[in-house]
C-alpha cells in the first residue's frame, strides 16, 4: 500500500488541477487488489489480447488508439 497521509489536505491539494482521468488515476493506484492484478499481469511478460482486454476491462480502463504511422 502507498504511504500516504490521506487526512492531509496538502497531499491531495494537486487534483484540484487534473482531469477526470487524472483523478480517476489517483484513486485506482491505490487499490491494492489492482495492483495486485496489475503485477500479474506484468509478470506475464508478453499477455495476450484476451488477457489485457479482461485486465482492461476489470478495471474500466480505456487507451487511446496508437496512430499507425510511424515518428
Amino acid at each position: 500500500m502507498l504511504k500516504i497521509n490521506w487526512r492531509a489536505p496538502a497531499a491531495y491539494r494537486h487534483t484540484r488541477k487534473i482531469p477526470a482521468a487524472g483523478f480517476a488515476w489517483e484513486y485506482l493506484r491505490r487499490n491494492d487488489d489492482y495492483r495486485e492484478d496489475f503485477r500479474l499481469l506484468v509478470r506475464a511478460k508478453r499477455p495476450d489480447a484476451t488477457e489485457l482486454e479482461a485486465f482492461a476491462r476489470r478495471w474500466g480502463l480505456r487507451f487511446p488508439a496508437r496512430s499507425r504511422r510511424r515518428a
